[in-house]
């Protein structure tokens, strides 16, 4: 009796998060480390059919970057990386396009729906290309652009098709590829496509899944987990040295996001089990919140979005 209690105590703290973000988005970046470990994702798709229908709206953007690296392995193509960008010539594009559509995105709406729910990808094999994007260059030490290939940076999104199939009860999920102005395909990196949806979406929450707990004061010690911040108190972080290397883009992003108008960023390690439900249904959460500061203000809204 206490068990089925203590149950329903869950379900009763749930109810008021439930109808608080009923009918509004969600964007989920789900990343490679997620996918390597299949009881954490089949849990965390679980997450999100529970989400759909319950009301919520959640929209994913996936990457997946283990899977690009195991077939260029056997295609016998060995992966470049240049500042923390894969370089991405047409042959690694054939690999990347192929992976990310044809099978990583095909198995994870396979898995939303064995689990009772709705979902479909939204990209260049579905016919339903929602990224827009333009090519990126990184400036090198001499200040001379460079080369990344294929490599793009998302700069529309076209928000109705989106909407449209959450709407429906259907979950999106969208790869990081994004289309440029003469029809090729851009390899867009996953973080910032998932940020670029969120902002075009003005979505309530945008939650980036990866290995951590969140943000730490001390990455060795999961105990200094920082559970809230402001953009300001981030900031100071980066300045300090806490926030460094690969979370320094992703904080940014969340940064850029809040300021068009998404709500919250949640930072959570999507290894957990149910990482997602804890976070968004629960009063102490699993991970970092980022909120905008009071007195902030956020951009308007269009049809197909441009990404400010």
């Amino acid at each position: 009796m206490e068990e089925a209690i203590r149950k329903a105590d869950v379900l009763t703290e749930a109810l008021g998060f439930i109808r608080k973000f009923s009918g509004r988005f969600t964007v989920i970046k789900l990343g490679g480390s997620v996918m390597e470990h299949p009881e954490a994702l089949s849990a965390l798709l679980l997450d999100v059919v529970f989400m759909q229908t319950v009301g919520l709206r959640p929209v994913l953007v996936h990457g997946g970057g283990k899977a690009i690296n195991a077939a260029m392995a056997r295609a016998g193509l060995e992966p470049t990386f240049v500042q923390g960008r894969r370089y991405t010539d047409e042959a690694t594009l054939g690999i990347v396009a192929r992976v990310l559509a044809e099978e990583v995105n095909a198995d994870i709406v396979r898995h939303i729906n064995k689990f009772g729910g709705r979902a479909a990808g939204l990209h260049h094999k579905s016919n339903q290309q929602c990224l827009y994007g333009q090519r990126l260059s990184l400036p090198g030490p001499d200040g001379t652009p460079i080369d990344l290939g294929r490599v793009g940076e998302v700069v529309e999104v076209d928000v109705p098709p989106i909407e449209s199939m959450c709407l429906g009860g259907v979950v999106p999920v969208l790869p990081c590829l994004a289309e440029d102005d003469d029809g090729g395909l851009l390899n867009v990196n996953a973080d910032t496509a998932a940020a670029a949806v969120a902002r075009a979406l003005h979505a309530e929450k945008l939650v980036f899944l990866t290995d951590t707990p969140g943000i730490l004061r001390d990455r060795n010690d999961p105990t200094t987990l920082l559970r809230g911040l402001t953009p300001t108190e981030c900031r100071d972080l980066i300045k300090e040295g806490i926030i460094d290397k690969g979370m320094i883009p992703k904080v940014e992003a969340c940064l850029e996001c809040l300021e068009a108008g998404v709500r919250k960023i949640h930072i959570i390690d999507g290894r957990v089990r149910h990482a997602l439900l804890v976070e968004i249904f629960t009063d102490k959460g699993i991970g970092t919140e980022i909120t905008r500061e009071l007195g902030s203000t956020v951009a308007g809204s269009s049809s197909r979005t441009r990404v400010q």
